[in-house]
């Protein structure tokens, strides 16, 4: 649901640019502007200090930008604060039947709740559990129970046209391993060829196990091994790997997203040697099922930081859907739906800011994969201080990748270990906010957004904005 019409913001975007505190933007950042041929108009900036709010640089603050993965601050605040960091996904492995001799005279249900870190090996020790539990062979089928969430059949593809993204995977009420596939590539210089491992392997997917070696540089080397990726039963590279690159890895969303979990769970249960009569298939499964075990996922801190540190996009989503699953009124009250979420998420946000301060706001999804999701630099600065003043601070700061030495910010040419920032880039966005430990020891909020078409080019303004801040340039103009 949005808060307001797309219409309606062709208003924002088209205003003056409002007034700069202080002495202007950093000379750095105006010239990292000029250079990338980016107009101060595309730039949004807001800077305050940490706690008392008060303004130090401020630049187009008030139009709605589209934020990118910025907006992730939005969803995992909103989830520290209203299920706390404690809070766990789980997901429940349930029987029918009578079970004798090691024979289950009937089916397995695994029951998804929109776990966002449902990993591999995490699946593995669920079904090892129902073995030692005493199942080694289930004559009747394994149900997936998918039903938790109600979601529009999306083409992968949709948003960039390449299906093969990680960050491209839909969500779902039972996500397993990200619905991913990861490929490794070690050269073997004497046999000439390159060794492809798969993880997960899944079952009725035959995979390439070796590609030749090329010479050259190791440039492009992913376009070199012209991976066919059409069929979802076989995974070919037609092309080279080149020997200089080492060993190196590619995850990539399988091509049949629908079957992936019936082929990870059939795989998985077939290696541990268990038997199978039935099949593997989507559905609540038959009634009467009783609880046998089930996976508890990691506390919600640790996936936020998973979520803000490598802006996963996936994890977002599952996360933005379990806001809303988990604020029902009641247990019967149905699958959660997209629109549901962002119901969820607009009535949180209304109640932490008012109806003024997000009243040209977007609500898209809750990733910030979007086009159309709007947020200004002032209600994101808002965001950031309520949050400091919180009893999750602790938990949503240290989710931020830190300048220079982890996440999305491991490459920052700012100070190292001054700036706990969340990124967001898009083909026409560039972002980060955050906060920044000055040289003298002052905090610092800081928000820096640009929306155009050269925005990739203009991360260094947005480097040079955050490195002001380092440098105590807000104290030097009071």
């Amino acid at each position: 649901m949005r808060i307001r019409p797309l219409v309606a913001l062709a208003i924002v975007f088209v205003s003056q640019a409002t007034a700069v505190r202080g002495e202007g933007l950093p000379p750095e950042a105006e010239a990292a502007l000029r250079r990338a041929k980016v107009p101060e108009s595309a730039l949004a900036v807001m800077v305050q200090e940490v706690g008392s709010g008060r303004r130090v640089l401020a630049l187009n603050e008030q139009k709605a930008v589209n934020p990118a993965s910025v907006f992730k601050l939005f969803t995992t605040y909103a989830a520290l604060d209203s299920l706390g960091p404690a809070y766990q996904w789980r997901t429940p492995l349930l029987a029918t039947g009578t079970l004798r001799d090691g024979v289950l005279d009937g089916s397995v249900i695994v029951r998804g709740s929109g776990d966002p870190k449902l990993v591999v090996e995490r699946v593995w020790l669920l079904l090892r559990r129902l073995q030692q539990l005493g199942v080694k062979e289930i004559r009747g089928d394994i149900w997936l129970d998918r039903g938790a969430f109600n979601l529009p059949n999306v083409n992968p593809a949709e948003f960039d046209g390449d299906p093969t993204r990680p960050y491209n995977v839909r969500p779902d009420a039972l996500m397993l391993n990200f619905k991913a596939v990861t490929y490794t590539f070690t050269p073997d210089a004497a046999r000439g060829r390159a060794v492809i491992g798969t993880d997960p392997p899944l079952a009725g997917v035959a995979t390439d196990t070796s590609v030749p070696l090329a010479g050259g540089p190791c440039d492009d080397w992913r376009t070199a091994l012209k991976a066919q990726t059409g069929d979802a039963a076989r995974m070919r590279f037609a092309g080279a790997y080149p020997a200089s690159c080492g060993e190196k890895t590619w995850p990539m969303a399988y091509a049949d997203p629908n079957s992936y979990n019936a082929r990870l769970v059939e795989q998985i249960w077939l290696e541990l040697g268990g038997k199978l009569g039935g099949a593997v298939r989507d559905g609540a499964g038959p009634e009467g099922a009783r609880l046998m075990t089930e996976s508890i996922s990691p506390a919600l801190a640790e996936v936020v930081r998973d979520i803000n540190k490598f802006s996963n996009n996936v994890m977002a989503e599952q996360l933005f859907l379990s806001l809303a699953l988990a604020n029902r009124p009641s247990a019967g009250a149905g699958a959660v739906r997209p629109e549901d979420a962002r119901d969820t998420l607009q009535r949180w946000m209304l109640n932490r800011f008012g109806d003024a301060a997000v009243a040209d706001s977007v609500i898209d999804n809750g990733s910030g994969l979007s086009r159309e999701t709007r947020v200004s630099a002032t209600l994101i600065a808002r965001l950031l201080q309520q949050a400091w003043s919180s009893p999750v601070m602790s938990e949503l700061m240290s989710s931020l990748p830190v300048s220079g030495q982890d996440g999305t910010l491991r490459r920052s040419t700012a100070t190292s270990g001054r700036a706990h920032l969340k990124t967001g880039s898009l083909r026409d966005v560039a972002a980060v906010a955050g906060y920044v430990l000055s040289n003298t020891g002052k905090r610092y909020v800081v928000v820096a957004v640009v929306n155009h078409a050269n925005a990739g080019a203009a991360r260094p303004a947005l480097d040079a904005v955050v490195q002001w801040a380092i440098a105590d340039a807000p104290e030097r103009q009071r």
